[in-house]
């Protein structure tokens, strides 16, 4: 049988996977017009498999694909750009030697070996020239670059990007490749800016000649739906495939590595496949160390700027307007953080909102609201059940106790939701999970969603401003309720009116009851 596949790229007769002809085909046609471009995405998102159906695609048309790798090459390979010549020769030559290279014509590949013979340590950059021009004289050659990353750190590689760069604009006099496709995290600007600090020199790219590739490669519902099917043929059971597509989907936003990850766990974990049995998996993987949450944590401390803006999001609901420009913005895109929604920031999908949640909680393991929450768990578990009116009433006591009225008002109104989720993570204990609703996160109120065993608890949390708007507030969480299907939903409302009355009470809101505490 075919297995899920988590490391390396995917082979369609040995992993299940979701069809990625809508990629490859955009790819191809990026190809068919004799464009340059790059494939930039975050780690684990499937660009390896694309590059690989890519190339036997364009084998299939009479292409001839060189597909080679940076990715492992010694520093020695780049001491010189003529080093870096001779070393990416002999990555196009591998294939040649061991397997042979399909639609490359025998003039050329005579030329081809004559050519890498006589210089295999040091390539000078005529000679180059000359033998891709000799290949694509007679043969229409497309060369693909996976893990340019690898080679972000060395000026050589820029140089190499630049001689291509002149290469695909003599084209007319001289033949060159059809396309070159270059892949990683980075895209070129990047790159360039590892190997160069000064601001002035940030977006000065040696490969202003590519062509956008921004053709969305997150999986679909329908696509997820096609992949568990193909699973439940094989395995001979029977459940519905498009209910638990969808609710992978919603956790992961279609990012390739978690659907695949979660579907591996709930089949290795032998879990059932509905909602109870995704939810599972999810605290599975948020509790697992894996190289995709290995990277974020890298990069949070490598870039301590980005996780203030994250956390800006998270525990404020600020609103941060999408600018491409802005650096912080442009590196949590990058390793996708983040996506633009309706003009501004937002997280890229509930799972990666939930580990952050998780990472920041970490930092405040020592903090007193932290410690209270660790301390009195056990009083908020009731036959597996998780008793969110007692947490949000206790919370409201211990809130009490640890700030003082008037002293800490500015501190609370900008981390109020960061104390309850600080509050509420030990109460949980890996057993739950919670996120917070994109749509009604704001300065004011945000709702947050906890997954406990399968059950679902909705809580707004807000700044208090005024009994009318109260009411709104009220009215606005019965209506989410609704789309829950839950009867019961609870409210912490942050109040700094000194004639304040903390403590916990219950709003009957048509045939909804809210369970509201002051602090």
């Amino acid at each position: 049988m075919k297995r899920f596949n988590t490391t390396g790229k995917c082979i369609a007769n040995r992993h299940y996977m979701v069809p990625i002809d809508r990629q490859v085909e955009a790819a191809a046609q990026l190809v068919e017009n004799g464009l340059y471009f790059c494939i930039n995405r975050g780690r684990q998102y499937g660009k390896t498999t694309t590059l690989a159906f890519l190339k036997n695609y364009l084998q299939k048309k009479g292409d001839v694909v060189f597909s080679i790798s940076f990715e492992g090459l010694p520093d020695s390979a780049f001491e010189s750009l003529e080093t870096l010549l001779a070393a990416t020769v002999e990555l196009m030559g591998q294939p040649i030697k061991w397997v042979g290279m399909p639609n490359l014509k025998e003039s050329a590949l005579l030329m081809f070996n004559k050519l890498y013979e006589q210089h295999n340590k040091s390539l000078q950059q005529s000679v180059f020239v000359e033998l891709v021009s000799t290949l694509c004289a007679t043969n229409r050659c497309v060369l693909i670059i996976d893990e340019v990353d690898a080679a972000g750190n060395y000026p050589e590689f820029i140089k190499f990007l630049g001689l291509l760069r002149d290469m695909f604009l003599k084209q007319d006099e001289i033949p060159t490749f059809q396309s070159v496709i270059l892949a990683g995290v980075y895209d070129i600007k990047n790159l360039k800016l590892k190997i160069r600090s000064e601001e002035q020199h940030q977006y000065n790219s040696p490969w202003n000649i590519a062509a956008p590739f921004d053709t969305d490669m997150s999986l679909h519902a329908d696509g997820i739906a096609l992949m568990l099917a193909d699973y439940a043929g094989e395995h001979n059971i029977t459940f519905d495939c498009q209910a638990v597509a969808q609710q992978i989907h919603d956790y992961t936003s279609g990012y390739p590595f978690l659907v695949s990850r979660l579907c591996q766990i709930i089949d290795e974990k032998c879990l059932t496949w509905d909602k109870e049995g995704v939810l599972t998996a999810i605290n599975i993987l948020l509790k697992e160390g894996n190289t995709l949450f290995d990277d974020f944590m890298k990069k949070l401390s490598q870039f301590p700027d980005m996780a203030n803006m994250l956390k800006a999001i998270l525990y404020r609901g600020e609103r941060i307007p999408f600018n491409y420009y802005d650096k912080n913005i442009h590196l949590a895109t990058i390793f996708n953080f983040i996506y633009e929604k309706k003009g501004a920031v937002a997280v890229s999908c509930r799972i990666f909102e939930t580990w952050l949640y998780n990472f920041f909680a970490s930092e405040e393991r020592s903090s007193e609201i932290f410690r209270k929450g660790e301390e009195y768990h056990n009083l908020f578990i009731h036959d597996g059940e998780l008793d969110m009116r007692r947490i949000i009433e206790r919370f409201s006591d211990h809130f009490n106790q640890t700030f003082r009225p008037g002293h800490d008002d500015r501190f609370v109104e900008d981390n109020g939701r960061k104390l309850f989720l600080t509050y509420l993570r030990p109460i949980i204990n890996g057993v739950g999970n919670y996120y917070c609703e994109a749509e009604t996160r704001d300065l004011t109120r945000t709702d947050v969603i906890v997954d406990y065993r399968g059950r679902q608890y909705v809580v707004e949390l807000k700044i208090w401003r005024g009994n009318s708007y109260n009411e709104r507030g009220e009215q606005q969480l019965a209506d989410y309720l609704d789309y829950y299907h839950l009867t019961t939903g609870y409210m912490v409302s942050f109040c700094f009116n000194k004639g304040k009355q903390p403590g916990l009470r219950e709003v009957p809101v048509g045939n909804r009851i809210i369970c509201e505490a002051i602090v």
